[in-house]
């Protein structure tokens, strides 16, 4: 029912899902790895006719896909990118899922092979309210983006938007554009690299190429 409802225009997207959407060109070729219930795909078949397709972990997800007919496959963002082909999208995204990742620098690399372009999404530690938590309870935060427990959080390598800003240099990948997201789910007009944006910023939305590309 969320799917038909995106697809219709009944239902918005996700705050960051929805800046995602914006940066996909109409007509592209995409493939949405960790897509979840395939929301993000659903609004960009409907709205921007692009060539979707979906990789998802989860079974249930990879079903409620289908079921909408989406065309997704089960797979693993760690082990299964190197089985693509380079240059075989336009766009590949990765929304919220990139702390989640066992080798997030592999990830951002093979990513960037595969499309001309790539797409992630990710909470920032960096957060205010994350470093305020952590000063004045000296416990993991837990908030609207991190919202697990310590014990059972599949988050294991999070991080803030300098810490990914550096992991693209030291991978080769060029940042296009970055946007911050306020926790309102609005853009400001502040570079994602400056301090005030890893201060101010609850998400992160990168645009990604290759160097020299």
């Amino acid at each position: 029912m969320i799917l038909d409802a995106i697809k219709s225009g009944n239902q918005t997207l996700r705050a960051d899902l929805q800046v995602v959407a914006d940066l996909v060109e109409p007509g592209s070729r995409v493939l949405d790895v960790g897509c979840d219930d395939g929301s993000l795909l659903a609004y960009l078949n409907a709205h921007k006719q692009v060539d979707g397709r979906g990789v998802e972990i989860s079974q249930a997800g990879v079903n409620s896909c289908v079921a909408h007919g989406l065309s997704v496959i089960q797979g693993d963002v760690d082990t299964d990118l190197k089985n693509y082909p380079s240059n075989a999208f336009d766009y590949v995204v990765l929304s919220q899922t990139l702390q989640a990742t066992n080798n997030p620098k592999f990830v951002v690399s093979e990513m960037v092979r595969i499309g001309r372009r790539a797409i992630v999404s990710f909470p920032n530690f960096g957060f205010w309210r994350v470093r305020l938590h952590l000063l004045l309870q000296g416990r993991m935060p837990v908030t609207e983006t991190l919202d697990y427990a310590w014990y059972e959080t599949p988050n294991i390598h999070l991080c803030t938007l300098k810490d990914f800003v550096a992991t693209c240099r030291e991978v080769g990948v060029t940042i296009e554009k970055g946007i911050a997201l306020a926790r309102t789910g609005r853009t400001g007009n502040i570079s994602p690299t400056s301090f005030f944006a890893n201060f101010l910023a609850e998400q992160g939305v990168y645009l990604l190429k290759r160097n020299g590309d």
